[in-house]
């Protein structure tokens, strides 16, 4: 398969919602990548799709939020949310979209990216617990589904805390 990936042109707004509703089965993360495309900390760069045959057919979303660290607060990224159409998943799309994004999340500075998702799918590029290194969430989610990853080698060894979400994150649980 011929995939492209390219940063979101305003052109893939309606294809990107579209693809989240199916993808998740509901409008959350759909709304959730409108509100956080309004704030001032949106990278469009680090919001990439995926294009087939001329189709976007994958998305994904790398986010800036801040890490408290007792009176510190160190800016990392969020990863989400990613989907790909239902008619495209398991052909390694999401595989490509996520290489990509850390790759230009590195290229931009970033040391850094969490992610609430999926423990049997985030692990295979690097991703582990956060909790390994002392970072949690300020809502419930299991243990092993909250992962980090270090983008640059130790750039979390002393950094602990608490993930900061911009509200849009807490209005789409």
């Amino acid at each position: 398969m011929n995939i492209t990936i390219r940063p979101e042109t305003k052109k893939d707004y309606l294809p990107i919602r579209e693809i989240n509703d199916l993808a998740f089965k509901q409008k959350n993360e759909g709304l959730l990548i409108e509100k956080l495309r309004e704030t001032p900390d949106f990278i469009s760069e680090l919001s990439l799709v995926a294009e087939f045959e001329g189709k976007v057919v994958g998305h994904l979303l790398l986010y800036p939020v801040k890490l408290n660290d007792e009176n510190t607060k160190h800016t990392i990224l969020s990863l989400g949310p990613m989907s790909v159409h239902p008619n495209y998943q398991r052909k390694g799309i999401g595989s490509k979209l996520l290489r990509e994004g850390l790759k230009r999340a590195k290229e931009k500075g970033y040391g850094s990216v969490i992610v609430v998702g999926h423990p049997e799918y985030y692990p295979r590029f690097g991703f582990s617990k956060a909790s390994k290194f002392d970072i949690k969430v300020s809502f419930d989610a299991p243990d092993n589904a909250f992962m980090a990853l270090e983008l640059v080698e130790n750039t979390l060894q002393n950094v602990k805390g608490v993930v900061e979400y911009p509200k849009p994150f807490y209005e789409a649980l």
